[in-house]
């Protein structure tokens, strides 16, 4: 009995351990919102390319503009529903929504994240747009792996799809759109579904 007890102890106090060290209040259901925002930036990007580019898009064109604003919407509104629902859950949790264990995982989420869009934006003004697709889906990839540490341990298999879509993606740039539709989009979806009945539904 003694035993047993010594063994709850000790898990009782890995636990508190984890969730000193780690933001875990992540809401499964931003996850879905994105994948859908996804999905709809991806029709209308499609839409414009097919009805008023012919089908490519010019670097310096108008369409371009407009698809590139339309990447910008979809990433802001993620962010912003994200920050929102995590709030939420944070406040539904009694946890506090910014300290160090969320500074590190928004740090280390960023350092990976923002260095390939930097890179991004270099080799779009070389002119060199063939790999966009695959670049933004392996460093959205690796900035999920990297945060993973400092979060619901369950991310990093995101990042991992994320990854292997991307090395797919540069092995086979003609599906490119399609790839970053699947990763972007639908594993959103489906990674927001399963986080949300897996911890949200609990809470």
């Amino acid at each position: 009995m003694e035993s047993k007890d010594y063994l709850k102890d000790i898990s009782e106090i890995k636990d508190l351990m984890n969730k000193s060290s780690r933001f875990i209040s992540l809401s499964g259901l931003s996850g879905i919102l994105a994948g859908i925002y996804a999905l709809i930036g991806a029709a209308i990007a499609y839409w414009l390319v097919v009805e008023y580019s012919s089908g490519t898009l010019v670097l310096n064109g108008k369409i371009f503009r407009l698809v590139m604003l339309d990447l910008f919407l979809i990433a802001f509104l993620s962010v912003v529903t994200g920050i929102i629902l995590t709030t939420r859950k944070a406040k539904k949790n009694g946890a506090n929504m910014w300290d160090s264990s969320s500074r590190r995982l928004v740090v280390n989420f960023l350092i990976p994240l923002i260095a390939g869009g930097i890179y991004i934006l270099i080799i779009l003004g070389q002119q060199k747009y063939g790999q966009t697709g695959a670049l933004m889906l392996l460093f959205y990839g690796l900035a999920l792996v990297n945060a993973s540490k400092y979060s619901i341990g369950d991310i990093r298999y995101l990042g991992f799809i994320q990854i292997i879509l991307g090395l797919i993606c540069a092995w086979i740039p003609g599906y490119g759109f399609w790839l970053w539709v699947l990763g972007f989009g639908v594993m959103h979806i489906v990674y927001g579904t399963w986080m949300y009945f897996k911890y949200d539904i609990k809470k």
